[in-house]
C-alpha cells in the first residue's frame, strides 16, 4: 500500500506477540483482589435465560410489581395490560394497537433487572438538557435538589437542543418508557406509531400540558395525535373487572406472533 508494510491476510499469525508466553493471560487466578471475582460471580449468578423471555413470560412476570407513583389502581400489572388492551380491543381499534396496549409498560421490568429503586423505572416522564418546565408534576420547583437545575447550559429553554430539532433527538429521563420504546423499535414490527405511544405516555408535560412543543419536528405532531389517541385507554380502563389471563391468553398470542418475529424478546 505504499507504507512500506507488507500486507498480510487476516488469518496469518500474529506478530507482535510471538515472543510473550500467552499461557499467563489473562492473570484471572493470580488477581490481586476480590474485585475481578466478585463482578463474575454476580454477573454468572445473574445472567440467566430470562433476560430471553417472550411477551407473554414478561407480563406473567410483573404479576408482583405494584407501580408506587401510580394513585389509581393497587392491581398487578398483568391486569391492567390486559385491562388495557381488552378496552382498545372492544372500540374496535387495529391489532397492533391492541398489542401496544398489552405490553406498553412491560418496561417495567427494568424493576427486576438491576434498578436503584421504583424512581428509575416508574413515573412521568420529561427532558433532560433543557430547563426543566414549571408544567411537569409538581413544578420545577421540585428539581431544585437536581444537579442540572443551575447549570448554565442545562437550565436554559434549549438546553443542548435546538428549536424544531425532534423529540427523537432529545433525551428523556430514563424510566420504563424509555427503555421498552428501544425495544419495540428494534425487536418488532409495529408502526410508528406504537412507539411513539409507548415513549412518550408517561410525558405528560409534552401530550397534556402542552409544554416542549417548540422542540418538535413534523413527525413529532403525527405521533402526538397518536399519543393522545392512545394514552385515556390506559387511564381510564382501570377498574374492578379483573380479565382472565388463561381465557385472553391465545388471542394475543397470534397478536404477539404476529409483530415480534423473534417469538424470544432480548430484555
Amino acid at each position: 500500500m505504499g507504507n512500506g508494510v507488507r500486507s498480510r491476510n487476516i488469518g496469518d499469525d500474529s506478530e507482535f506477540d510471538r515472543d510473550k508466553d500467552k499461557t499467563n493471560f489473562p492473570q484471572f487466578e493470580d488477581a490481586c483482589d476480590d474485585r475481578v471475582k466478585n463482578f463474575y460471580a454476580q454477573q454468572h449468578t445473574l445472567q440467566t435465560h430470562k433476560s430471553y423471555m417472550g411477551v407473554w413470560e414478561a407480563m406473567e412476570k410483573l404479576n408482583t410489581f405494584i407501580d408506587e407513583c401510580d394513585p389509581d389502581t393497587s392491581e398487578s400489572h398483568t391486569s391492567h395490560l390486559l385491562q388495557t388492551a381488552e378496552v382498545l380491543r372492544k372500540d374496535g381499534k387495529p391489532c397492533w394497537m391492541q398489542l401496544v396496549g398489552l405490553i406498553h409498560d412491560l418496561g417495567k421490568l427494568l424493576f427486576f433487572f438491576g434498578a436503584e429503586e421504583q424512581w428509575d423505572v416508574v413515573g412521568d416522564t420529561f427532558p433532560v438538557g433543557c430547563a426543566f418546565d414549571e408544567r411537569i408534576i409538581y413544578g420545577r420547583d421540585s428539581f431544585k435538589r437536581n444537579e442540572d437545575y443551575e447549570n448554565k447550559i442545562y437550565d436554559t429553554k434549549f438546553g443542548i437542543y435546538s428549536p424544531g430539532c425532534g423529540l427523537d433527538n432529545v433525551m428523556l429521563s430514563w424510566g420504563h418508557d424509555e427503555y421498552l420504546y428501544h425495544i419495540v423499535k428494534d425487536q418488532s414490527t409495529i408502526p410508528d406509531e406504537g412507539p411513539a405511544m409507548i415513549r412518550y405516555h408517561s410525558f405528560y408535560p409534552w401530550h397534556r400540558e402542552g409544554a416542549y412543543h417548540e422542540l418538535m419536528n413534523e413527525h413529532d405532531k403525527k405521533m402526538l395525535e397518536a399519543v393522545r389517541a392512545f394514552n385515556p385507554y390506559d387511564l381510564y380502563s382501570k377498574s374492578d373487572s379483573v380479565p382472565d389471563p388463561q381465557q385472553l391468553k391465545p388471542y394475543y398470542m397470534e397478536l404477539i406472533d404476529e409483530y415480534f418475529p423473534t417469538k424470544v424478546i432480548r430484555w
